[in-house]
């Protein structure tokens, strides 16, 4: 049995990120945010898995996502949130020329 092939979507051009750094984009038909920080880009699922709100529009802040509903931190290298054992999904990107890719499928998180 093979392993599965990852599958990239291209989802924006890097340079169209605004000042801001962060947009909202659809992967293979799921909400997700993008967010620029320095050169790297990283992408969480949009919806918060604490209150269900958009994590497009929370808050960039000394290396995490700040949730509008309760003030979650999620850290952008891993997704899990400061002080709670819960992880929101995060996705890997990657930048082709100019474009960010983001895969397909959520990272699995370790337990």
């Amino acid at each position: 049995m093979s392993a599965p092939v990852e599958e990239w979507v291209a989802t924006v051009q890097l340079s169209s990120f605004g000042a801001r750094k962060k947009m909202l984009v659809d992967v293979a038909g799921e909400p997700v945010s993008l967010f620029k920080v320095g050169p790297d880009v990283f992408a969480f699922h949009d919806i918060c898995i604490h209150q269900e709100r958009s994590l497009f529009k929370g808050t960039i802040l000394h290396g995490a996502v700040i949730c509008p509903g309760h003030q979650w931190k999620f850290d952008l290298e891993t997704g899990y949130a400061e002080d709670q054992d819960e992880c929101q999904p995060t996705y890997e990107t990657k930048i082709v020329d100019g474009t960010v890719f983001v895969s397909a499928t959520p990272r699995k998180q370790a337990i």
